[in-house]
């Protein structure tokens, strides 16, 4: 076993107005990261030597036009650990019927894992 996942958040983002796939999924990856602190590290790292730059993270993001997404720039979101996202079909388009403007719905998921350390009893 090589890691184990430790924390999953969640998040829903938008941009109402310019249609910016990649904006909604920020502000879901976002959304997800203002559910979470992690005092662990404090603890952990005199222990058994492990800090935030450990986790291995993994962003799913979901949008209707997951192309549209800049998985590039949603690694700078990340404060910390090795980063992936992956950018999925989901998440919502909703037109306004007048103007024919689309408000873009995102969802994510941001896992965190720490390798696995064997058991220390």
């Amino acid at each position: 076993m090589t890691d184990h996942r430790f924390i999953i958040e969640m998040g829903t983002g938008n941009d109402q107005y310019g249609q910016d796939y990649t904006k909604a999924a920020r502000r879901a990856i976002e959304d997800a990261l203002h559910h979470s602190s992690i005092p662990m590290f404090e603890a952990l790292n005199p222990t058994l030597g492990l800090s935030a730059e450990d986790m291995r993270i993994q962003v799913t993001v979901a949008v209707q036009k997951p192309d549209l997404v800049d998985t590039n720039a949603l690694l700078k979101v990340l404060p910390h650990g090795k980063v992936n996202v992956l950018a999925l079909i989901g998440g919502m388009n909703v037109e306004n019927p007048e103007s024919g403007k689309i408000i873009v719905i995102a969802t994510a998921a941001v896992e965190a894992f720490l390798p696995y350390l064997g058991n220390r009893a």
